[in-house]
């Protein structure tokens, strides 16, 4: 394995600048794939790196990009999900704060492959500094003739546009991303139609996440093969993981997919500070299930979570320490996802409600003996029942920290009154 991909986002201290990202050979992939490359193969080297989303769903980006129409009488739009939302994750702030350039030239190389002329960052309301570095660098790249018209001499156009969103973790959702940015409220569409024929103004989109779009140039530099090396059979590159909660080294890392759980808290986190000792463990941000303290050997990818129970989601890992009352993180994970439903869904929006009010009074010292069953009974009936994957995100999770802890969770649950 190529040591230097698991330490190339880290190379230098701070890429914010484009002058330190030339130095560094950017643009480069862009560059070359711009005069010597056709969009179609930009594409085929894309789809077989086998890289997949990384914002959560994992789905294959070259695939994603062959779904939008080679020739329509409309424009076609990449927009970039920037709503870094997920509570733990803070893996996308790192590259737009550190690496802003590594994203612009993905854009390009992503938009230069489909065909697209006009490009969207969307990014989170509570990234505001972030987006004024992020319009810095859309600056700098249009001053050296990166974007606008004829990029690096040729006859490709491309505007970069930088928008900041009003704060909702719904618009993390594509669709919603959509709406938002066309003005309206936040609210997921019905598909089909799927964004890559009808998406941002009824036209073709892509949407892909910012960590996806900063493997692109890595991708086209250095090939196909060199980029699935560092990687698994069908899950190419490496990942960028967010570690938060009680460990010594909270931080984000860069490493191979596939590296183990126990591997990344202990000998990259630093383990847990002295004194402590694992509980549990939050593997792919909030809406990830919870996993115990005996189930961390688990390869962190999209596969080897699934078979475990729970999913690689943001790859945001959240450590959970003994002394943690697991009802404290029952308690944080039913508010969060009841203050964000958006309300469209009726289950979701009645699910998350009733949940966080259960858990709220448990909180305040009323505890039925029937508290936990009906919180399971409110959570299975969101799940597959919504237009987005809201409704399975806030059941998911939910669902998980009752079946592992459930010993711990009925501590001080009254008997229900006879009837």
């Amino acid at each position: 394995m190529d040591e230097r991909a698991v330490t190339r986002f880290w190379e230098s201290e701070n890429l914010a600048g484009i002058g330190v990202y030339l130095a560094g050979g950017g643009y480069q992939a862009a560059r070359e794939a711009l005069h010597h490359m056709e969009p179609a193969a930009v594409l085929g080297e894309v789809r077989k790196a086998q890289l997949r989303g990384r914002g959560g769903a994992g789905f294959p980006a070259g695939v994603k990009w062959g779904f939008v129409p080679a020739s329509v009488d409309k424009p076609k739009y990449l927009c970039v999900n920037a709503d870094e939302g997920e509570p733990g994750t803070f893996k996308d702030r790192a590259i737009m704060s550190r690496n802003p350039h590594l994203l612009i030239e993905g854009i390009i190389l992503a938009s230069f492959a489909v065909g697209v002329h006009s490009s969207y960052i969307y990014i989170r309301g509570e990234y505001e500094a972030l987006a004024g570095r992020l319009e810095t660098a859309v600056r700098e790249a249009y001053e050296a003739g990166f974007l606008g018209g004829r990029v690096f001499g040729t006859d490709f156009d491309l505007d970069v546009t930088v928008h900041l969103g009003a704060g909702a973790y719904i618009c993390g959702e594509e669709t919603a991303l959509l709406e938002s940015l066309e003005g309206k409220p936040g609210l997921p569409r019905l598909k089909p139609p799927f964004p890559a024929t009808v998406g941002l103004f009824g036209c073709p989109t892509v949407i892909n996440n910012v960590e996806t779009l900063a493997n692109i140039p890595w991708i086209i530099r250095n090939g196909a093969d060199w980029f699935l090396r560092q990687g698994l059979p069908g899950d190419g590159g490496t990942r960028l993981f967010s570690v938060s909660g009680m460990v010594r080294k909270p931080g984000v890392y860069e490493l191979p997919l596939g590296t183990s759980l126990r591997t990344l808290i202990y000998d990259h986190a630093g383990g847990l500070p002295e004194g402590k000792k694992l509980k549990a463990v939050i593997p792919g941000g909030l809406s990830s299930p919870i996993l115990t303290a005996g189930e961390i050997d688990v390869r962190m990818d999209f596969d080897s979570l699934a078979e475990a129970g729970s999913m690689l989601g943001s790859a945001a890992v959240i450590v959970i320490d003994d002394r943690t009352p697991i009802f404290e993180v029952l308690k944080a994970t039913a508010g969060f996802f009841a203050h964000e439903s958006c309300g469209q869904c009726t289950p979701c929006r009645l699910g998350t409600s009733w949940i966080r009010k259960i858990v709220q009074r448990m909180s305040e010292g009323e505890r039925r003996g029937t508290d936990l069953e009906t919180i399971e009974s409110a959570a299975r009936a969101m799940r597959g029942k919504t237009l987005c994957p809201m409704g399975d995100a806030a059941a998911l999770p939910i669902l998980a920290i009752i079946s592992k802890f459930k010993g711990e969770l009925a501590e001080g649950l009254t008997p229900s009154p006879a009837r």
